[in-house]
């Protein structure tokens, strides 16, 4: 699915009836979308990360990981397919990431593992929580691609004082959420 604007529960949803469908032999998918705003916090969050959310909506959800922002200008990546290996599944997907980003002007992110994400220059590019149960990932992954700066005053990003860099920066150049999820799409499921 081409990016659009979504609210989370009505993805969240969707990420799950397809995890029903992989469960039952079904091939899987990659949804690809962006947010209005809201926080969602992983399993292990803590609510004191959220430092300004304001009127922004809260959601905890069973994914690992902390507090993360989601929100126009942020590409969000749920891929739902069947996984062998946690690991590979997550390098391949940051890979993925980081050659769209390397294509479209912004060389040079990779994936670290701890703290996990998608880094450019020390600066944290994508955020990443997946929840697997019975071998089939849903959530994923969030690519800055432009969002507002202000937007990560609303919380402590994955509980860290790290710099956030969106894609837009980092190219020095603008560009649509729906042409980074064009040129990002295929590239996922081609690796998955």
């Amino acid at each position: 699915m081409l990016p659009v604007r979504a609210e989370f529960r009505r993805v969240l949803a969707d990420q799950l009836a397809a995890r029903d469908r992989v469960w039952a032999g079904e091939p899987g998918v990659v949804l690809l979308c962006e947010h209005p705003p809201v926080i969602t916090l992983g399993r292990s969050a803590s609510p004191a990360n959220i430092l300004a959310a304001g009127d922004i909506p809260v959601e905890r959800i069973e994914r690992g990981g902390e507090v993360t922002y989601h929100g126009p200008g942020q590409l969000m990546v749920y891929p739902v397919v069947r996984l062998r290996s946690v690991v590979a599944f997550l390098e391949r997907v940051a890979a993925a990431i980081a050659d769209t980003c390397a294509a479209l002007g912004a060389p040079g992110a990779a994936w670290q593992r701890d703290p996990a994400g998608v880094w450019l220059h020390g600066k944290k590019l994508a955020a990443c929580g997946i929840h697997v149960a019975r071998g089939v990932s849903v959530h994923g992954f969030a690519l800055d691609v432009d969002t507002p700066p202000e937007a990560w005053r609303a919380i402590r990003p994955c509980g860290l004082d790290v710099p956030q860099i969106s894609l837009v920066r980092a190219r020095g150049a603008a560009i649509t959420v729906a042409a980074v999820a064009a040129e990002l799409g295929p590239r996922v499921a081609r690796v998955l």
